[in-house]
C-alpha cells in the first residue's frame, strides 16, 4: 500500500501534519513519501511561495489581512485564484510523470495548494487514486471551495461544518476529524512525571512559551510580560528555529534578577512533554501548535495572530472558550492575573477543550484512507469475469 502525502512550504504546520501521517502510515506496514509540490515543480516557485507569504503576512499585515477578507468575501470563484489556476495547470504535466512513477493508493494533501493541484490532475484524468485534503486551521480558507475534485476535506471540528457548506462544500465530503497531530500528543503524561523529566520543581507554576516557526512574535518582550507579574513562574521559552528571538532572550537574561527561572531553548522534539509540564501555554494561534495543546487539554494564552487564518483560529478558539487573547489593552501580566485568580475560568476551559478536542484525529484519518483503499481495491478484485466466446459461439 502507496501513500503519497502532499504539502507546501508556508510555515512549519503542513509539514507537521504530513510528518504526523507518515509515522502513523509506516506503523501500518505502508509505504509512505512526502513531496512539497513546489519543490518538485519549481525550486524558483516553491522559494518565491515561501517568502513571499512571509514577507506579506509578517511585514505588510493589512495589505495581507486585505488579501485574505477580500478572497473570502468574493462569490467570483473562477477569478480569484488565476495565478494558482496558471502555476497548477503548468505543474500538473511535470508533476504527472511522478505520480505515475510511484503509483500511490491514496493522496492525502496537508495545504490548500496542493489539493488544488491534485483537484486539476484529477479533472483531467491524471490521478485516479482516492484524494483527501487536510485543512490545518479552524476555519475553511477560501481557496478551498475551489478544490472541487477531492474525494474527502478533513477539518478542525464538527463547528465549523456550516462555515463549510456555506461556502459551497457539500456536508458529505466533510470529515470533521480534527486536525491531525503527532500520537504523542495524544500520549498522557503525569504533570509531575513531565516536571521530573524537565528537571523543574513540581510544585512551582509553569508556563511554557512557544514563538512561530517563521519568526512571528517576540519571546523575550512576553517572557520580560510575564516576568512583571511578580508571581514565581517557571517559564520554558521555545524560539524554534528563530535564532534572532534566541538570543534577544539571551541578551534578557544576562541583565534578570527576578524571582523566574527562565529556561531558553531553540528547535526542541520534546514540544508533547514541555505541554504535559506546563499549567498554560503563550503562543501564536497557529492551527498546528493549538492543536497540540488541545490535545494536551493545556489552557491558551494567545498572542500575535497572523492577519487572515489565525485570526479566525481565535475567534472560534475565544468563542468556544478555550482561549484568552493579548491584546494592546489587555496586556499579558493582567491576563496571567485574571487566570490566577479565577480557576472557575481555567477549570471551563480545561472543559471545553477534553469536550470539543480530536487528540486522536492522525489515527483517525489513517484508518479511514486505509479502508477507503482496501474497499477500493475489493471492488476491484470483485469484477465479474467475462467469459472467453467459444468458437460455436463465434
Amino acid at each position: 500500500m502507496k501513500i503519497l502525502l502532499l504539502s507546501v512550504t508556508a510555515g512549519y504546520g503542513h509539514h507537521a501534519t504530513a510528518k504526523a501521517l507518515a509515522d502513523l502510515f509506516e506503523q501500518r506496514g505502508a509505504e509512505v513519501e512526502i513531496v512539497d509540490v513546489y519543490e518538485y515543480i519549481s525550486k524558483m516557485i516553491q522559494q518565491a511561495l515561501a517568502k513571499g507569504y512571509l514577507l506579506s503576512s509578517k511585514y505588510t499585515p493589512e495589505l495581507y489581512r486585505l488579501f485574505y477578507d477580500k478572497t473570502s468575501q468574493t462569490k467570483e470563484k473562477l477569478n480569484k485564484m488565476n495565478m494558482v489556476k496558471l502555476v497548477n495547470t503548468l505543474g500538473a504535466f511535470r508533476f504527472e510523470s511522478f505520480v505515475e512513477n510511484f503509483e500511490p493508493d491514496a493522496i492525502v494533501c496537508t495545504h490548500v495548494l496542493a489539493a488544488h493541484l491534485v483537484s486539476q490532475m484529477k479533472q483531467r484524468g491524471m490521478v485516479t487514486a482516492p484524494s483527501i485534503g487536510i485543512a490545518t486551521d479552524y476555519c475553511i480558507h477560501p481557496y478551498w471551495e475551489d478544490v472541487l475534485y477531492m474525494d474527502g476535506l478533513v477539518i478542525a471540528s464538527e463547528l465549523i461544518t456550516q462555515s463549510a457548506v456555506k461556502r459551497g462544500i457539500p456536508e458529505q465530503r466533510l470529515l470533521p476529524f480534527g486536525i491531525p497531530v503527532h500520537p504523542k500528543f495524544n500520549q498522557h503524561i503525569q504533570k509531575t512525571e513531565a516536571r521530573r523529566q524537565l528537571g523543574l520543581d513540581a510544585a512551582r507554576p509553569v508556563l511554557l512559551v512557544m514563538s512561530g516557526s517563521m519568526g512571528y512574535g517576540d519571546c523575550a518582550e512576553t517572557v520580560q510580560h510575564i516576568t512583571n507579574a511578580g508571581v514565581d513562574f517557571q517559564i520554558l521559552a521555545v524560539c524554534g528555529n528563530n535564532k534572532k528571538a534566541y538570543q534577544h532572550l539571551q541578551n534578557f537574561l544576562d541583565d534578570y534578577t527576578g524571582v523566574c527561572s527562565i529556561r531558553v531553548m531553540g528547535f526542541v522534539d520534546n514540544v508533547d512533554v514541555l505541554m504535559s509540564a506546563a499549567d498554560c501555554i503563550i503562543t501564536k494561534p497557529g492551527g498546528l501548535t493549538v492543536t497540540e495543546a488541545i490535545a494536551k487539554g493545556l489552557p491558551m494564552i494567545l498572542a500575535n495572530p497572523i492577519p487572515g487564518q489565525e485570526e479566525r483560529n481565535v475567534e472560534f478558539l475565544l468563542n468556544n472558550g478555550m482561549a484568552m487573547l493579548v491584546t494592546k489593552t489587555f496586556p499579558l501580566d493582567e491576563v496571567l492575573y485574571y487566570l490566577l485568580n479565577n480557576p472557575v475560568r481555567v477549570q471551563t476551559m480545561q472543559d471545553t477543550i477534553r469536550a470539543l478536542g480530536h487528540p486522536d484525529a492522525s489515527e483517525r484519518l489513517v484508518e479511514y484512507v486505509m479502508n477507503l483503499i482496501q474497499k477500493r481495491q475489493q471492488a476491484v478484485f470483485s469484477l465479474p469475469r467475462v467469459k472467453n466466446r467459444t468458437a460455436d459461439e463465434t
